[in-house]
């Protein structure tokens, strides 16, 4: 079958896959004036406390000391967010747009259930309800903002991989993986061999492995010890062609990307920055290919669930509950940390382990959904099945 440009624009969904990263559109009829969103499924759980740090919560550096950077102003340091938050230094791009009022962290955010399992965690978070469901949440929304505007256009594309459970549902979805996409990134390499180092029988055997496929030694070291440009990731060629879809004036109004790498049992304090920095470009990418649209755009970056308070015994940490999402674009009232600061004192604690949540996850999309892609409230009961889910306000420039 023909696939043609138009064809491929104007379908209610279309998924891009690059290695751990991938993409799934989902369409919207209208022009260059709709509002866009996207969510950015972040899988393996976000550390929150290191990627906005609560540097002046006078808890934090008992729990975890040698997981906290240096305060804003000194050498390495957290990127300043008021005084008592910090960025995390990998997070550039997102830090100009918290100064542009662009960017908004939410912190100690968890979704409606309370499981520290991967597979579970995600299924509930894409599903949006509480028993686990064949369709996601975002498929359910597109579907009602669809049916209020009679698009014409309904097809599926299937080509290799699905798009994820977020997506999936009775609005029709199509995938698309290009040409060898399925090989792992450097970064993916970098961190195998990184954590193998001081083995002596697995760490030369992957060492061994790679430059028996072409990899050198300077290609084995992580881009911030070898001071070399960052190549272009999957996730930021991703992100690109999201930016560069939604804004074509008939093409796709909604996009889901994934990205990998969160999963930090151990070496976390090494390990964090890689990941972060490709969703830091990725975002840049994204408002680069957008252009104008970006004003127009609101992106929700959310993850599974947090990671435990406490530092483990191979320096990283473990499934945990309360953790941060962030809001991006131009749409987006940034310019401050949102959420409410639960402590981190022991008798503070989630289970004494976790940073105890605060708000709903399911709050945070209803809201965006309500206040820029303007969903009827009513429909939030078929978006987010269960008990009523109550939008979070305040978190949409007004028109």
């Amino acid at each position: 079958m023909m696939i043609h440009r138009r064809t491929a624009l104007l379908g209610l969904a279309a998924s891009w896959t690059l290695g751990r990263s991938s993409l799934a559109f989902a369409g919207s009829p209208g022009g260059p004036d709709d509002p866009r969103f996207v969510v950015i499924i972040l899988r393996g759980a976000l550390d929150g406390l290191s990627a906005v740090t609560p540097y002046g919560d006078a808890d934090l550096r008992t729990h975890r000391r040698d997981l906290v950077l240096p305060e804003p102003g000194q050498d390495g340091g957290l990127l300043d967010l008021g005084g008592f938050y910090g960025l995390h230094p990998s997070l550039q791009t997102l830090h100009r747009l918290y100064g542009e009022g662009q960017m908004l962290p939410i912190h100690a955010v968890a979704g409606h259930y309370r499981s520290r399992s991967h597979f579970e965690a995600q299924d509930y978070l894409e599903s949006g309800a509480d028993d686990r469901l064949s369709s996601g949440w975002l498929n359910r929304a597109v579907s009602v903002l669809q049916g209020k505007t009679n698009r014409p256009d309904g097809y599926g594309l299937a080509m290799g991989l699905t798009v994820p459970l977020l997506l999936r549902g009775s609005a029709k979805v199509g995938s698309y993986a290009p040409a060898g996409s399925q090989h792992p990134d450097e970064d993916l390499y970098n961190q195998i061999v990184a954590l193998n180092a001081s083995d002596p029988i697995t760490g030369p055997a992957f060492k061994n492995g790679l430059k028996a496929r072409g990899f050198s030694d300077a290609a084995m070291t992580a881009p911030a010890a070898t001071g070399k440009p960052h190549k272009i990731d999957a996730f930021t060629q991703l992100s690109t062609a999201a930016g560069q879809m939604l804004v074509t004036s008939h093409g796709p109004r909604i996009a889901a990307l994934e990205i990998g790498g969160w999963d930090t049992h151990a070496a976390q304090l090494g390990r964090l920055g890689s990941p972060l920095a490709q969703l830091d470009r990725g975002i840049g990418a994204l408002r680069e290919s957008l252009g104008e649209s970006w004003k127009r755009t609101v992106v929700l970056a959310l993850t599974e669930f947090g990671r435990t308070v406490r530092m483990n015994g191979t320096g990283g940490t473990d499934h945990g509950t309360g953790t941060v999402t962030f809001l991006a674009g131009g749409a987006v009232a940034g310019g401050k940390v949102g959420g409410t600061w639960p402590g981190l004192r022991p008798s503070q604690l989630f289970e004494n382990r976790d940073l105890a949540p605060t708000t709903d996850l399911r709050a945070v999309a209803a809201g965006v959904l309500c206040d820029h892609l303007h969903l009827p409230p009513q429909a939030l009961p078929t978006v987010f099945p269960g008990p009523k889910t109550n939008p979070l306000k305040g978190l949409i420039v007004s028109a």
